[in-house]
């Protein structure tokens, strides 16, 4: 009784329109989703080890996963309207938390008993505010009930699996280490919860609006790009100590790099492949959208965390001045950069391949020079290592501007004439608020006439 007369006065979850736009509300949401971006960026920096990537990867697929669903919800349910933002604090809240929680996710019990089931609790209730909200949104929508019934092992299995992980004791016997065993668990979530979203198939599912779902996505990937320069900027210590010469040149080189894999993007693949998704319908636009955007963001999105562990390590060495200038990078951090620069490109060729069923030559051929700069990056200088990476990645962009001008510039005016006139619509709708009421309701009395005829 209570409940309805709250949600009463806050007002009813509102559907999402087929030309729905990404809200503020959800935007907010992705500020503190990608704050786990930065947790797992910083947890793994400590010490980078096979083993701290490893959890670092698994921790990600299945925070990832939780985007996913909740990229799912609001295709039909505005996240901002009606009582929705209450409930999604609350989302909010659960999120953080498990964010929070992460550093300490694979501890065992006795070194910090919170750590484990903390983030599995919090997990649990992020992905129960989904189900509520999703819930709600298809009450009346029996084909969407049953495919969520589909859905309900994965919900109980994954979460369910997580705390057993958090309770697992440190040792099992005197041969097994209860670490290995959490991390198959860890790794058994992973595989169900994507396999659930192949096997489960598109019947039943539908995206309302394809402006919403491709805007959704590329926003949490410009957001984790940034995530990236906050996190090279403070792991590696360029506000501790007054600036110098190369840590200034290394700073610039690094926004170099970020922005052409931004381009990389954002030029022509995703304007591109937003519209391929719009030319789809039904069966085939919900396959898209699960296939390119669901699960081939999780690449590019790893590559942004692998390439700014490596570039964070660099920076920290060339800003340090009792490290000489000569110095190369030590460790994993090479291959962590140029990798995690090529693992964003390969997820993004395989986004291209399938929404628009293309493969640039330019990137495969970015992709192998890199791969095969790896063993000479290892040994120049940290500061000759980011301009060889900055100077490929730099010359990609340049290169496809060149070969590629006649299909960009027709996509480019495309793109243009579309926004131009959605603008031009919303700016006469907005014109009404300088009438008077009294020629406001002419104005609209006659455009009813004008219908009825």
């Amino acid at each position: 009784m209570g409940s309805n007369r709250w949600r009463g006065r806050l007002g009813p979850a509102v559907p999402v329109a087929p030309g729905a736009r990404v809200d503020r509300f959800e935007i907010f949401f992705d500020l503190v989703f990608v704050f786990s971006f930065f947790i797992i960026t910083r947890a793994t920096a400590l010490q980078v080890t096979g083993g701290a990537l490893l959890h670092a990867l698994l921790v990600l697929a299945v925070l990832w996963w939780s985007w996913v669903v909740h990229s799912v919800v609001a295709t039909r349910v505005r996240l901002g309207e009606g009582f929705v933002p209450v409930l999604m604090t609350v989302g909010m809240a659960a999120l953080f938390t498990f964010a929070l929680s992460l550093p300490q996710a694979f501890r065992d019990p006795t070194g910090n008993a919170a750590g484990p089931m903390v983030a599995a609790l919090s997990y649990t209730v992020l992905r129960l505010i989904h189900l509520l909200l999703y819930r709600h949104a298809v009450r009346d929508s029996p084909n969407e009930r049953r495919q969520l019934l589909r859905f309900a092992p994965e919900l109980i299995g994954s979460t369910a699996l997580l705390l057993v992980a958090a309770l697992l004791p440190p040792r099992i016997d005197d041969l097994f280490s209860a670490a290995v065993l959490r991390d198959v668990l860890w790794a058994v979530v992973v595989l169900l919860q994507y396999g659930t979203g192949i096997l489960a198939g598109t019947w039943g599912w539908g995206v309302a609006s394809a402006e919403h779902w491709t805007e959704r996505y590329d926003l949490i990937l410009i957001i984790a790009l940034g995530e990236s320069v906050i996190s090279v900027g403070v792991g590696s210590n360029l506000l501790g100590q007054p600036p110098t010469w190369p840590a200034v040149t290394a700073a610039v080189l690094g926004i170099f790099f970020t922005a052409a894999l931004w381009w990389a993007h954002y030029d022509m693949i995703g304007p591109a492949a937003r519209i391929a998704l719009h030319v789809a319908q039904d069966g085939p636009r919900v396959a898209m959208a699960r296939d390119a955007y669901a699960y081939l963001f999780l690449p590019m999105i790893a590559g942004i965390i692998l390439f700014a562990l490596g570039a964070e390590t660099i920076v920290h060495g060339i800003a340090d001045p009792n490290v000489p200038p000569s110095e190369p990078g030590h460790g994993p951090s090479v291959p962590l950069l140029f990798g995690g620069v090529i693992c964003y490109l390969c997820g993004n060729m395989l986004f291209q391949l399938r929404t628009l069923r293309t493969l640039s030559w330019t990137r495969v051929a970015t992709a192998l020079l890199l791969g095969l700069s790896i063993p000479v990056a290892e040994r120049v200088p940290g500061l000759a290592a980011l301009g060889m990476l900055t100077a490929i990645t730099v010359g990609m962009v340049a290169v496809e501007v060149i070969v590629f001008d006649e299909g960009r510039r027709a996509l480019r005016k495309l793109v243009f004439e579309e926004r131009a006139s959605h603008e031009a619509h919303e700016a006469a709708w907005r014109a009404r608020w300088h009438e008077r009421p009294d020629d406001r309701d002419e104005g609209d009395e006659g455009d009813e006439g004008d219908e009825g005829e």
